[in-house]
C-alpha cells in the first residue's frame, strides 16, 4: 500500500489561487472525491495534502478546509503540509498556532516563484530555524539551478528536517541532467534532507516512457539511499504527464528490480517516520 505525500486539492469557490490564471490546464476544481476514486484503485491508503500556494489571506482557511475533509467517514487524509511565509515577522505566532494542531505535519513556501533573496534573508532563515525540535518538516521546491540556495538554507538549520520535492525539479523534457545531477548528489550529503519521488511525469510530458524517467529517479534514489526517499503523486499536476494511474504504474515498473523492503520504505514506511504518521 502507498502513502501519497503530495496531493493538491483545488476549490475555486472556497479559496483563491492567483497562479492558476497562468495554468489553463489546471484552472478548474480538483476535488478530494475525484482523487480518492482513482487513488483507492491504485493502492493509496493514506495521503498528505500539500498546500497549493493560495492567496496569503487564505492560508489558514486552506488548512481548515482540508482538516474538515479529513473528518469525513473513510477519508484517507492523514495530515496537511501547510503554506507559510517565513520571510514575515508574523511567522512565529503563525507557527505557534499550527503547532497546536496535530493535523499540521509540516510547511512549504514555494521558492521557485519568488526572488532568490527571499530565502536568503535573515528573517526567513531565523524563522526556519524555529522548526527545530517541533517535529514539523519543511518541504523545499526549487529549480535545479537553485539547489545550492536550498543547500545553504539546510546548512544553516541542521536540526530541521527538510524534504526536497519532485526529485529537485529536473528539466526532463530537454533531457538536461546538469547541473541537476551534481547538485542532487551534493544536497543528498545532508542527512537532514529527504527526497520526494514525485512530479517527474509532469516534467517529462505525456509522451514520456519509464525509460525517460529512469535516469532521474534512479539518480535521486542512489544519491539519497532507500531510507531517505518518499513518494508523492503531485496530483493534479501529474495529469499533465498522464495522470495518477500512469505515475503509479511507472513507479512500480521503476521498482521492479527492487526487493520488498526497498519498495516498502519508498512507498510507505519512510513517510510514516518523516511525518510521524503513527
Amino acid at each position: 500500500m502507498i502513502i501519497d505525500t503530495h496531493l493538491h486539492l483545488i476549490d475555486r469557490s472556497a479559496l483563491r489561487y492567483p497562479w492558476l490564471a497562468g495554468e489553463p490546464a489546471l484552472d478548474r476544481d480538483f476535488s478530494y472525491e475525484e482523487y480518492a476514486a482513482e487513488a483507492k484503485r491504485v493502492g493509496v491508503e493514506r495521503v498528505l495534502h500539500m498546500e497549493v500556494d493560495v492567496d496569503p489571506a487564505d492560508i489558514e482557511a486552506e488548512t481548515a478546509r482540508i482538516e474538515a475533509l479529513s473528518r469525513q467517514p473513510g477519508s484517507m487524509l492523514a495530515g496537511a503540509i501547510a503554506s507559510c511565509r517565513p520571510e514575515e515577522a508574523g511567522f512565529p505566532a503563525y507557527l505557534d498556532r499550527q503547532r497546536a494542531n496535530p493535523f499540521v505535519k509540516g510547511f512549504r513556501r514555494v521558492l521557485h516563484v519568488v526572488p532568490d533573496d527571499i530565502s536568503e534573508g535573515a528573517l526567513f532563515r531565523e524563522n526556519i530555524k524555529r522548526l527545530a525540535d517541533t517535529g514539523l518538516v519543511f518541504d523545499l521546491v526549487v529549480l535545479p539551478h537553485q539547489i545550492p540556495k536550498a543547500i545553504a538554507l539546510v546548512d544553516l538549520a541542521p536540526d530541521v528536517r527538510f524534504v526536497l520535492d519532485h526529485c529537485g525539479v529536473p528539466d526532463i523534457k530537454s533531457g538536461a541532467e546538469h547541473p541537476w545531477r551534481a547538485h542532487m548528489s551534493e544536497i543528498a550529503r545532508r542527512p537532514n534532507v529527504t527526497a520526494k519521488i514525485s512530479g517527474v511525469v509532469a516534467y517529462a510530458g505525456p509522451s514520456s516512457t519509464v525509460e525517460t524517467l529512469r535516469p532521474y529517479v534512479e539518480h535521486t534514489i542512489g544519491a539519497f539511499g532507500w531510507d531517505r526517499i518518499v513518494w508523492g503523486s503531485d496530483w493534479p499536476v501529474c495529469t499533465l504527464g498522464g495522470g495518477l494511474s500512469t505515475w503509479v504504474a511507472a513507479t512500480h515498473a521503476l521498482l521492479s528490480g527492487c526487493g520488498h523492503s526497498e519498495r516498502e520504505r519508498l512507498l510507505r514506511a519512510n513517510a510514516v517516520k518523516v511525518w510521524q504518521l503513527e
